[in-house]
């Protein structure tokens, strides 16, 4: 137990280095690639957990931090910027095109979670058939997310510049210490993680609580660290945009990309295949984080009571699963 409080709490301060770094990159490079660097930063932590946890078949945990990531991001860190910023401003505005663009992306990826499931539960849980066609649609996840990355930066980038391009820091910035900071810090958390993915299964046991919860709010939390701090500060300093290109595109990062990595990756690294047939339960969550993520990037402006509007939100969810026994299981969650 106190080794998975220890490994956790060091994790945090490496997350915080890697997002300093990842802030300075976005000067460097303006807000919507600088979000996207934060982005892939800041979800290489919860990468390498989820890859760790893969290679010794904790297939569960893995879907449920998934499922955490997204709903974290798009809840947790997306209403605390918003809380944030919206006590230092009265009211902030950001690019709508852009963050409606992101909100439709992360419904087609829900849309891509719900049929596995439904595939499952009409054909039953022992075809192969469901390996395959998860494979297939982790592939066409990927594609779609790669040609979102060709229409947000290289074919539409105007729709999602933000408003405000930091000209003369751009010019005395640094690329190569932020650059440094974040190789170090990766290895950190490689480090780290390792020992965290070793030390779940006993604490879970030890405190009680479901494997769903530790990884939907517990490991989610942890990978979510460098979102949280980023896109907190860049809210105060009332970068709305960079807030929501880290918040919104990280969980489109997490449900387009690192889900289906995760899926090929356990071809190779797990004891067997792990399917996209998510828990009813889980897929429930993510349809209701997508649903409001929608509603409030459909406006373009924010204030600090939407900030606590999607922060109970997450705490609601949090309090539900809380409460699911340790020994659950069943189709609704692991």
């Amino acid at each position: 137990m106190l080794i998975f409080i220890a490994s956790s709490l060091a994790i945090l301060p490496l997350a915080k280095w890697m997002g300093d770094a990842t802030e300075q990159l976005a000067v460097s490079f303006g807000e919507g690639v600088g979000g996207l660097l934060n982005a892939t930063f800041g979800n290489a932590a919860e990468l390498i957990i989820a890859l760790a946890a893969l290679r010794v078949g904790l297939y569960d945990v893995v879907k449920a931090s998934i499922v955490g990531a997204i709903i974290g991001n798009v809840l947790l860190v997306l209403g605390a910027a918003m809380l944030a910023g919206g006590l230092c401003h009265e009211e902030q505005r950001f690019n709508a095109v852009a963050a409606r663009s992101q909100a439709t992306m992360l419904m087609l990826a829900a849309i891509a979670l719900i049929l596995p499931a439904y595939f499952q539960s009409a054909v039953g849980k022992t075809t192969q058939g469901l390996d395959r066609l998860s494979v297939s649609i982790s592939v066409l996840l990927l594609l779609a997310y790669l040609l979102n990355l060709a229409f947000a930066l290289v074919t539409h980038r105007a729709l999602f510049a933000g408003s405000a391009e930091l000209e003369e820091q751009k010019a005395r910035s640094s690329k190569a210490r932020p650059l440094s900071m974040l190789a170090g810090t990766t290895v950190g958390i490689a480090w780290m993680s390792e020992i965290l993915v070793g030390t779940i299964e006993p604490a879970t046991h030890e405190i009680g609580l479901s494997k769903v919860f530790v990884g939907v709010f517990v490991v989610a939390v942890i990978g979510n660290a460098v979102e949280h701090a980023t896109a907190i500060f860049a809210a105060m300093k009332n970068r709305m945009d960079l807030s929501l290109s880290i918040a919104i595109g990280s969980s489109v990062q997490i449900a387009l990309f690192v889900a289906p990595v995760l899926v090929l990756s356990s071809l190779f690294l797990g004891p067997r295949p792990m399917d996209l047939a998510f828990p009813a339960g889980l897929i429930l969550l993510v349809l209701v984080s997508v649903l409001i993520t929608a509603q409030v990037a459909n406006d373009g402006r924010s204030d600090w009571l939407e900030g606590v509007q999607l922060l109970t939100i997450y705490l609601v969810l949090g309090v539900t699963l809380f409460f699911v026994p340790a020994q659950a299981t069943g189709s609704h969650f692991p």
